[in-house]
């Protein structure tokens, strides 16, 4: 145990680049060798040393980083859900907001040029107002996802770039969120007429002559932009809580993202 403290002591200690050169080839070696309960405390315990010496003018520990962290992205996941589930969270938001799906642009050109804006705009504002009915839905899953954060994966987080939270949220809830959200996606679209207004459209388009009929997978297509919109917005909270400090609201944010 105490060979496998000293090796893991040894290479924090080495350079940013250094460290992930041999951390990559000893991953699963360490991996295997850090399980036990005392194991697990003793690297801990030196990992919280090895972050006060680093950050000696505003120093933390282990447990308070991890801490930070998820009280961080607990807050940047609330607004960010809370920003694009109101009314015109989507619509009026030129970043996230969703536009015909990329194959069915021509219908959108048709439509319009036949006089048929209102039906098109129609379409365009229900696929915003059915991925807004749904966003809210997804607060529970990032919440699950922060809370069964590890201390590893706290401290290599907080001492990553601007959106690293947020790009581990994406890699452990894209899965959970996208089955979660489907179904919760087809409710909506049912619910704000979405359904109604684009089998309308479709149903006119494909009759038009010399067309190539289209039918894209509306339920996916809205699935995919809702949630690639929440880790955006998320993405943004985090970035302000680790560069603006009123964006940090209590001691804790303040003493672990004050100084990387």
């Amino acid at each position: 145990m105490k060979s496998t403290i000293l090796l893991i002591i040894a290479i924090l200690m080495l350079s940013s680049s250094a460290q992930t050169q041999i951390l990559n080839k000893l991953q699963k070696e360490a991996n295997k060798a850090i399980n036990s309960k005392e194991t697990q405390k003793a690297i801990q315990k030196e990992a919280d040393k090895i972050l006060k010496n680093k950050n000696s003018g505003n120093p933390f520990s282990a447990d308070e980083a991890a801490a930070a962290l998820k009280e961080a992205l607990v807050s940047g996941s609330n607004k960010g859900t809370e920003f694009v589930s109101k009314v015109d969270g989507f619509y009026r938001n030129p970043d996230i907001r969703i536009p015909f799906p990329p194959e069915a642009k021509k219908v959108d050109e048709a439509l319009r040029k036949v006089g048929m804006e209102k039906q098109a705009d129609q379409v365009v504002l229900t696929l915003n107002r059915a991925a807004e009915d749904a966003s809210g839905s997804a607060k529970d899953i990032f919440v699950s996802a922060i809370t069964e954060m590890t201390i590893d994966d706290a401290i290599k987080i907080v001492k990553g770039d601007n959106t690293a939270g947020t790009k581990y949220l994406k890699s452990k809830t894209t899965k959970h969120l996208t089955e979660a959200f489907s179904p919760i996606i087809k409710t909506s679209l049912d619910k704000v007429d979405a359904t109604k207004y684009w089998k309308e459209v479709m149903t006119f388009y494909n009759q038009l002559p010399f067309v190539e009929k289209i039918n894209p997978d509306l339920e996916k297509y809205v699935t995919q932009k809702a949630l690639d919109a929440l880790f955006l917005m998320i993405g943004k909270e985090e970035m302000l809580i680790r560069k603006d400090p009123i964006a940090r609201t209590t001691e804790l944010l303040q003493k672990v993202f004050g100084k990387k």
